[in-house]
């Protein structure tokens, strides 16, 4: 999408955070001085680059970002936020804001999965046909658990209220069930050109079709299923799905924004029931890193499941294990996952001993679009020693 001049609003609320913030501090993150000379001389030459964290966040909001949280942990933790929690108001952002984590979710439908295969509940290749009858036609090949775990289940895309934001804006307050989404896919029919477990294509359809699983197996929601296995027992206080077709972010949050129309709007409340299992978690920075660590040191899936997270499948071009993705960055291993939702954009990575985590949440004006200039801005650095 083409840059756009800032809308005086937001050109108003730069104006106010410039003059009423030091770099990279607000009102309720760390002190100013994370990001002051004498941290950035100081910091643990084995820590993260902070010296280009803190250029990240210098300046926000502008065009690209109206706000930024980012959490490093690991040798040599750091954190910190700038922008606009407000750009009407120009209300400086909150570090502990609740966002919307997108597809991240899928990290913990994954090993909710994991978790009942360890309890012996079903079996990874167990099918859908077995443990959903009647949702497959007569046209699929058996689609194993496995295969919908690592993506290559050969299920093509279901139905959805948009997939960009121009598009889906003016559906934001309908509601699109798993049902209706999965029936959609089924009336494509299977991939005419990959059978089962020949080809690794990253969608949403996989994972709607494991939440469905999950609340047939366990008699139970998923939302449910996902505070008892995963949030309550790591901490995850603030973490949590909508209540049905909600479209607000409760508690404490920044707002997001996105260019529509050439015009900045403000596209926070939006109903994200046709993501549930893959993309519909509201989560903080600080709870994502206690879910990276707590699942990285086997105290979500255990052993020999944890594996297979980070078994990514002999095929050309694979890249994802079971809900996350492994990435190499200046000679280092990264398992992460990203997340992209209308005004929010989330990144969860870390090394597989944990040496290095990063959390991040940014307030992307064109979140939906290419992430990989947010992730070089915002993410590279903490990996960059």
């Amino acid at each position: 999408m083409p840059v756009r001049p800032l809308p005086a609003l937001l050109t108003s609320a730069l104006a106010l955070t410039l003059t009423a913030l030091p770099l990279a501090g607000t009102a309720s993150a760390r002190p100013a001085s994370s990001c002051s000379a004498q941290a950035i001389e100081t910091a643990d030459p084995a820590g993260p680059d902070i010296k280009a964290l803190c250029a990240a966040l210098a300046g926000l909001p502008d065009k690209d970002a109206t706000a930024a949280l980012i959490r490093v942990g690991g040798k040599g933790s750091w954190h910190g936020a700038a922008g606009v929690r407000d750009a009407k108001t120009g209300a400086p952002a909150l570090e502990k804001a609740r966002f919307r984590a997108g597809s991240t979710t899928k990290i913990v439908t994954a090993a909710i999965v994991l978790q009942l295969a360890a309890e012996g509940r079903i079996s990874l290749d167990g099918t859908v046909q077995q443990y959903l009858p009647g949702l497959l036609t007569e046209d699929f090949e058996p689609v194993t658990v496995r295969q919908l775990l690592n993506f290559t289940s050969g299920l093509q895309p279901g139905a959805s209220l948009g997939e960009n934001v121009d598009d889906g804006y003016e559906h934001r307050f309908e509601t699109l069930t798993p049902e209706e989404v999965v029936a959609a896919s089924v009336a494509k029919g299977p991939d005419p050109d990959h059978a089962p477990g020949e080809h690794q294509r990253y969608g949403n359809i996989h994972y709607t079709v494991l939440g469905m699983l999950i609340e047939k197996v366990t008699g139970d929601s998923y939302a449910h299923q996902a505070a008892v296995r995963i949030f309550r027992p790591l901490g995850m206080r603030h973490t949590s799905f909508p209540d049905g077709p909600d479209p607000r972010v409760h508690g404490p949050h920044n707002r997001g924004y996105d260019w529509i129309d050439g015009e900045l709007v403000d596209v926070t409340d939006w109903n994200m029931s046709d993501r549930w299992a893959v993309g519909d978690m509201i989560s903080t920075t600080a709870d994502l890193e206690r879910l990276l660590v707590g699942l990285f040191h086997g105290r979500v899936v255990p052993e020999p499941q944890l594996t297979q997270m980070f078994t990514v499948p002999d095929l050309p071009g694979a890249t994802m294990g079971m809900g996350l993705e492994r990435f190499e960055l200046n000679g280092r291993e990264i398992w992460g996952k990203t997340g992209s939702r209308p005004g929010y954009h989330t990144v969860v990575a870390a090394t597989r001993d944990l040496s290095r985590t990063l959390v991040y949440s940014v307030n992307s004006t064109d979140a939906k679009g290419d992430g990989l200039a947010i992730v070089q801005r915002f993410g590279f650095p903490a990996f960059n020693r």
